[in-house]
């Protein structure tokens, strides 16, 4: 049964892949976002891809607006019915977060504050949680599980999602109504196989991959890796790298479960690792960018930046168990359909 979802900040990298799935199985869905960091062009390239599976008008619609605009919010709702929320919507730099501590918890804490006040007036009470692998901190000992304590966070855009995760657990206790799934992520990178959405940072990219295929079409003229003397094998940086296309099929199965209130093994906030379960290096990265490319990458090796740490991966047996859901695209595939994304729009979506 087609359900009507609000996805905040769906514009967004994560945000527009998981719409193009809401949509394709038969979902009307409502995109809030401030355009930060995204352009208005998503929408019309979302509704290029479904529409080879929707034949009739898409039930997609776009509302420009800020999460801390409580009146906007309070409109929002009181004009569409919504059945769960999909929330997406925060700023995302590591370490852009450590230079701008203020910034990031006005906009992802107090935004999300702004959301759940409108959401428990128009009593919607279903909401998926965009987290991160972050909020474990710098102590955590790898694989990451979701049992472990979180909190020794090493910036303050992990901070801001781990104070989230403490505040909708909060809300779930106090109120059993309230069904929430907070998905921790880890490295998504890739772009959808039709080229025509990806991820399209503005300035200097804070992600690898975007910084790499920049590098690979000319925009910049190399590529920073940041710390080579890490505890790893090759002294880089290893991260838990996800294709954005099933990390937002897991958004879909964690808004699935959170739905069958009766069916969950436990009341209140449900927390599930997305991730491979295999960590890569940033040389691993680059080695693989240059296979599927056939473009060699420059890199110059810089000093670590505030904020990372060496090693990052998922144990992901929870969201296999709970969810049904699994990876499907090894790291050859993220990299070959980050390349197909940025050599179709070299400039991005401008």
């Amino acid at each position: 049964m087609s359900k009507t979802i609000l996805v905040t900040g769906g514009t967004g990298f994560i945000g527009s892949h998981t719409v193009v799935e809401l949509l394709e199985l038969g979902n009307k869905v409502v995109i809030y976002d401030n355009l930060c960091n995204s352009s208005p062009i998503v929408i019309e390239r979302i509704r290029s891809i479904v529409s080879a599976t929707l034949k009739d008008a898409i039930p997609l619609t776009f509302v420009e607006g800020d999460m801390r605009d409580t009146a906007k919010l309070t409109h929002l709702f009181s004009t569409y019915s919504f059945d769960s929320v999909i929330h997406f919507a925060g700023l995302k730099a590591v370490g852009e977060s450590v230079k701008k501590p203020l910034e990031y918890y006005n906009n992802n804490v107090y935004g999300t504050l702004c959301l759940c006040d409108a959401m428990n007036t128009a009593n919607v009470k279903t909401l998926v949680f965009s987290s991160s692998a972050t909020v474990y901190g710098e102590d955590a000992l790898v694989p990451y599980e979701e049992s472990m304590p979180i909190g020794k966070t090493t910036n303050p855009y992990g901070t801001s999602k781990a104070m989230i995760e403490k505040i909708l657990t909060d809300l779930c206790t106090a109120d059993g109504q309230w069904s929430v799934g907070l998905l921790r992520y880890f490295n998504p990178i890739g772009a959808h196989s039709s080229g025509l959405i990806g991820e399209d940072p503005k300035g200097i990219p804070n992600n690898l991959l975007p910084y790499i295929s920049q590098v690979a079409v000319g925009k910049l003229k190399e590529l920073s890796v940041f710390g080579g003397d890490y505890p790893t094998p090759d002294g880089t940086g290893v991260r838990d790298y996800i294709h954005v296309v099933d990390l937002a099929k897991g958004h879909l199965k964690a808004l699935e479960k959170i739905s069958l209130k009766g069916q969950l093994d436990a009341a209140g906030a449900q927390i599930w690792n997305l991730g491979t379960g295999v960590g890569s290096s940033v040389l691993q990265v680059i080695k693989a960018f240059e296979i599927a490319s056939n473009t060699k990458i420059p890199y110059l090796i810089k000093s670590k930046r505030l904020g990372d740490i060496a090693r990052c991966w998922a144990n992901p047996e929870k969201s296999y168990k709970d969810l049904n859901w699994k990876t499907n695209y090894d790291l050859q595939k993220m990299v070959k359909d980050s390349w197909h994304w940025q050599k179709s729009n070299p400039q991005g979506y401008e």
